[in-house]
């Protein structure tokens, strides 16, 4: 059966997740039309056709993909009537609405992980502080609120009664806290046709104030015992799900070595960028070979990674300015990305350097130098 490319492709979302996309759809010489409520993102200027537009209202969503073969998303607040409306009249939408509501909730996403029994934290569920006051036993717990909260945004640790006003006065999850050995994910891919494929286990550290990746180590340092195990829950994960496309599936080990899944996303994602420079094939050439219903590239790594995020700097906003690019280029692979974000403010993402070597000391070493020497402000 011959490959067919001119179809026409949309992706809901124009950020940095849709411009690495983009950037691995031109080798295959992919048809991509990007939506977007910023007339300034990322996707702008690379995409065959770029659209300015509310990517959450229905009448947009449903106008912007009538046209076109195949929708995708590079973010999960999106209109998801509109995209079960285009389903239903035939066009192929990856992954499918009904899992991207059920996983932008982060209420029924939890909920779906006890229902097929994937092994996560005790939680309940909760409609704002009084429900939180009512359950002072269940303390210490991590409170979320359902829809909304991204990149450490909308997620508080309660410890104590004194701390339960920090929570959120909305509906959310009340999830008891784990005191976890390591912060582990796996991204996980399936094509129409079922076939799965796992990346290696990465170990993620998070930042302490802004609750979002800091950085993160591949292969994870982990026992081939808790990789296997780490791997197998996340094809669970993906086959419940039934989820065509890729998964990133963060997880906790615990220090008991038990695996709970934290949360899923159902797209390219934060813990795998260094795939596209530490394995035969990224997760962006993955996404596009699994909703193409393409068979799926190995994911070998070919070489130990770091992936660091790079942050905008405290106390700074306004019109980006990148300092010490010069003394990162001098370092031996080590492999700056920047998303083409125009203004920076306090931890928004403006880019990522990935990061080979042969040895965790020398990674941890050139995670240090990045951190301490790269850094995005705002031009005085």
């Amino acid at each position: 059966m011959s490959f067919n490319n001119s179809q026409k492709i949309g992706i809901l979302g124009g950020g940095q997740l849709g411009k690495m996309l983009i950037q691995t759809a031109l080798d295959l010489d992919l048809d991509i039309s990007v939506l977007d409520n910023d007339s300034d993102c990322p996707c702008k200027s690379i995409s065959t056709r770029f659209f300015h537009g509310d990517i959450a209202d229905y009448d947009t969503v449903y106008e912007f993909g009538k046209d076109l073969d195949l929708i995708t998303i590079e973010i999960e607040n999106v209109n998801i009537e509109a995209l079960k409306k285009l389903e239903a009249e035939g066009k192929k939408v990856f992954p499918q609405p009904h899992i991207v509501e059920n996983i932008k909730n982060k209420c029924s996403q939890k909920q779906f992980f006890k229902d097929n029994k994937i092994p996560t934290s005790e939680f309940i569920l909760v409609n704002g502080l009084s429900e939180i006051r009512s359950n002072i036993d269940f303390l210490p717990a991590v409170n979320k609120i359902g829809v909304g909260g991204y990149d450490g945004r909308g997620v508080q640790t309660i410890k104590s009664e004194q701390e339960i006003d920090k929570g959120f006065d909305t509906e959310g999850i009340l999830e008891k806290f784990v005191d976890f050995e390591k912060e582990l994910a796996v991204i996980v891919s399936r094509n129409s046709d079922g076939e799965i494929k796992t990346f290696p286990v990465v170990e993620m550290v998070f930042h302490p104030v802004a609750n979002l990746v800091e950085y993160l180590f591949s292969p994870a340092a982990i026992s081939n015992e808790i990789t296997e195990k780490a791997n197998n829950i996340a094809i669970k994960t993906i086959e419940a799900y039934g989820l065509v496309g890729l998964l990133a599936v963060e997880m906790f080990l615990t220090k008991d070595g038990e695996i709970l899944v934290n949360e899923v996303a159902p797209r390219p994602h934060n813990s795998g960028h260094h795939t596209q420079k530490a394995n035969l094939v990224s997760q962006y050439d993955q996404h596009w070979r699994a909703i193409l219903n393409l068979p799926l590239g190995d994911t070998k790594d070919i070489s130990m990674a770091a992936m660091v995020n790079i942050l905008g700097a405290e106390n700074h906003e306004g019109q980006a300015e990148i300092v010490g690019l010069e003394e990162i280029l001098k370092q031996e692979n080590v492999f700056p990305f920047f998303y083409g974000k125009k203004k920076t403010k306090p931890f928004r993402k403006m880019g990522h350097v990935s990061i080979l070597a042969d040895d965790f000391e020398k990674l941890k070493e050139k995670v240090i130098f990045v951190q301490q020497n790269l850094r995005v402000i705002s031009k005085k």
